[in-house]
């Protein structure tokens, strides 16, 4: 690795992260390396290793089902790599976890599946966890009236921590909408039974 460029923390970081990734032939570890490489990820970058990893634990068939699934979606070949080159962890996902993920987002929420393709950590969030709960007090907003979907910003839904999740869509509205605490709590206590 440190021959085509990966600093050593890179590689330590894979080693005691991910040890299987190391354990093929070394010649087969090195065509996924050029194959990366040829990807456009950067060496010195740490989805350089993510993305190694990701094509080590997985067959070209399995690549190939996961390439297919987001097609089910709409997603050109193309926008898989690019959603891949963004953020490699999507395509560690099970194909079902895929598919319920893209299933909530597009059939639930109503989100184009193109915008989850530009934001493809949304797949590797936990649908029970984060997603569902939520997207559930979004939904009880948008029915009251009390956000705008056009202004909704899906990044500070999805990615913001707890504590900016729970002031910028439950603490701002109790007055309007007291029960939304209450709903985000079941929801998120139910998905985690």
């Amino acid at each position: 690795m440190r021959q085509h460029g990966v600093p050593e923390s890179k590689v330590v970081f894979l080693l005691t992260t991910q040890p299987r990734s190391f354990i093929m032939k070394p010649d087969e570890f090195k065509k996924i390396m050029y194959e990366v490489k040829e990807m456009g990820f950067d060496p010195s970058r740490k989805h350089f290793v993510l993305a190694v990893h990701a094509l080590t634990s997985m067959s070209k068939s399995t690549w190939q089902r996961k390439v297919e699934v987001y097609g089910k979606w709409g997603w050109s070949e193309e926008q898989t790599i690019l959603a891949f080159g963004k953020n490699p962890w999507c395509m560690m996902a099970s194909e079902e976890k895929i598919m319920a993920v893209m299933n909530f987002y597009v059939n639930t929420m109503g989100w184009e599946s193109s915008r989850i393709a530009r934001r493809p950590k949304w797949i590797s969030l936990s649908l029970e966890k984060r997603i569902i709960p939520r997207c559930s007090v979004v939904q009880v907003l948008l029915s009251k009236g009390l956000i705008d979907k056009k202004r909704l910003s899906l990044a500070t839904l999805l990615e913001s921590t707890e504590s900016l999740f729970l002031e910028k869509f439950v603490i701002q509205y109790n007055e309007q909408a007291p029960q939304l605490l209450k709903l985000y709590q079941e929801k998120f206590s139910l998905q985690k039974t």
